[in-house]
């Protein structure tokens, strides 16, 4: 059993309190199983949206620390095809590509707690420079606007075009060619992608457009930067406060998925059991034991749960006095349950 069975009616209570049909979407962020917004789920939302049928108006209930943005570009195009109004509701956090589908929503309802964030993005690629004594594919991530301000800086503070000129070929020597470019390009494609969903608000005149896209991208001054709803008002995103009654349903079914995902619990399963290897029964030494972690979720009435998992397993080896653990994962991947 899933606490998708306890949050059925929670979600039902939603729809009625909110006179539309709902979706639940988290992305979980608990240390070691962090999980993104990502390509995958747009068949598994197809599922949904087909089983509810097109509606009048739609609520995706959403949490996420981010993720693709294409991916958070075709979920907003898909899901407004299957309604005349969709708006999206924010427990808690709702960061990065999630922020870029609130952009595409014709609302944002907001709790007290809940922020939003930049959509600069983060480039993850194979070319992609490498850690210091860590292994050949171990890459790190690069970051967009971090690459620009280096430039901006380069050119303000080391004396104009020529001092950017260099500043860019030393740059050119830690970053790969290609990585730059793909940076560059994913600049002026994410500016172009909230513009394009922006407009999506007829409301949305050119220069209260340019003054979001141009906060959320680069003037915030940090990927890490929240937002919360104040400030979202009054940066000129459509957000309308949660009341008191449904904020009550928003929180319970917040707690019932963060429980569930283990949210406040980080994973240290190596850490845990090498702690308490002396109490483990002796017969457990040399035997594989198996985990599971759900890591995500999808979820609707009109339709059963989509769960991604890992799978894996762990051997407790015992060496004389040395105790090690060797885990493997060896499954990563969406489920249906009921």
């Amino acid at each position: 059993m899933t606490n998708f069975d306890h949050r059925k009616v929670l979600i039902e209570q939603v729809e009625n309190q909110r006179k539309s049909k709902v979706i639940l979407y988290v992305t979980g962020d608990r240390l070691g199983l962090e999980t993104k917004i990502g390509q995958d789920v747009i068949d598994l939302f197809v599922d949904h949206l087909d089983a509810m049928g097109p509606v009048s108006k739609i609520s995706l209930v959403l949490y996420t620390p981010g993720g693709d943005t294409a991916a958070a570009w075709n979920l907003v195009n898909l899901i407004r095809m299957f309604c005349d109004e969709f708006e999206v509701i924010t427990p808690s956090k709702c960061r990065s590509s999630g922020t870029l589908i609130c952009l595409g929503s014709d609302r944002i309802v907001m709790t007290k707690q809940a922020t939003l964030g930049p959509i600069d993005p983060t480039l993850q690629h194979q070319l992609g420079p490498t850690y210091p004594n860590a292994g050949k594919d171990a890459r790190a991530d690069v970051s967009v606007e971090a690459v620009n301000g280096y430039l901006d800086a380069a050119k303000k503070y080391g004396g104009g075009d020529d001092a950017a000129i260099q500043a860019f070929l030393y740059l050119s020597k830690k970053v790969h060619p290609l990585v730059l470019g793909q940076i560059f390009r994913s600049r002026q494609q994410i500016r172009d992608l909230a513009k394009r969903l922006l407009a999506m608000r007829k409301d949305n005149d050119k220069k209260k457009v340019e003054n979001i896209v141009d906060f959320l991208c680069s003037e915030s001054g940090s990927h890490d930067y929240t937002i919360n709803r104040r400030e979202a008002q009054e940066l000129g995103l459509c957000v309308e406060k949660c009341d008191d009654v449904l904020y009550r349903t928003v929180k319970k079914i917040s707690s019932s998925y963060s429980q569930e995902l283990g949210f406040r619990d980080p994973l240290k399963i190596n850490e845990l059991l090498l702690q308490n290897a002396d109490s483990l029964p002796s017969e457990l030494m040399g035997k594989t034991l198996k985990f599971e972690y759900p890591r995500a979720v999808i979820e609707s009435l009109s339709h059963k749960a989509h769960y991604f998992v890992s799978r894996g397993t762990l051997e407790i080896i015992k060496d004389g006095d040395k105790i090690s653990i060797q885990e493997k994962r060896n499954f990563a991947g969406w489920e249906v349950r009921s």
